[in-house]
């Protein structure tokens, strides 16, 4: 719709004042990370609280997602005939947050003992590098399921080293392949 009266009003433009400002220079950001302090930039490495901190909070919240999910299925399938819709949602909310707690505690331990079993390897061998990641998830995996027994350790350290592996080799991937 032409308003007659349009030409009265002048069209706003933010950078009328700035035309001998080039238009593409204006919103290049910087790609690298910025920091405040020159020590910030030589450090390449989570601390071994921030691990601690992402891995088990990472390690609960997937849990939580993953039990409650499975929760919320066993619950939709063990709903009975004759039930009213209430009891089902009931039954339905019950179940996941039962299971997505019970499986976000389980996984918030494995991340808060394998934080802990990398930073002491770093530390110890004080390099840190794939070996330090497989044997954090070895050891994890086989103090985790010690109690089962030797045999069972075993397995689970195997899983945990194979996982861990998995983990660094799949981190290195996205990073070379996927550009951000």
């Amino acid at each position: 719709m032409n308003d007659p009266n349009d030409h009265k009003y002048r069209k706003y433009h933010p950078y009328q004042d700035l035309y001998n400002v080039p238009a593409q220079n204006l919103y290049k950001l910087p790609t690298s990370p910025e920091f405040l302090f020159h020590e910030e930039s030589l450090h390449q490495r989570r601390s071994w609280s921030e691990s601690l901190q992402y891995y088990t909070g990472t390690g609960y919240l997937a849990g939580a997602i993953l039990g409650g999910a499975k929760g919320s299925v066993e619950g939709i399938r063990a709903a009975e005939p004759g039930e009213t819709l209430k009891l089902r949602v009931n039954r339905v909310l019950n179940s996941g947050g039962h299971m997505g707690r019970r499986f976000g505690n389980n996984l918030g331990v494995l991340g808060l003992m394998f934080a802990g079993i990398e930073s002491g390897l770093i530390h110890w061998r004080d390099t840190d590098d794939l070996v330090n990641t497989v044997l954090a998830g070895l050891s994890t995996g086989a103090i985790y399921r010690a109690a089962k027994g030797p045999r069972s350790a075993a397995i689970a350290g195997a899983i945990g080293g194979i996982a861990a592996a998995a983990a660094v080799a799949g981190k290195q991937a996205v990073k070379r392949y996927v550009p951000i």
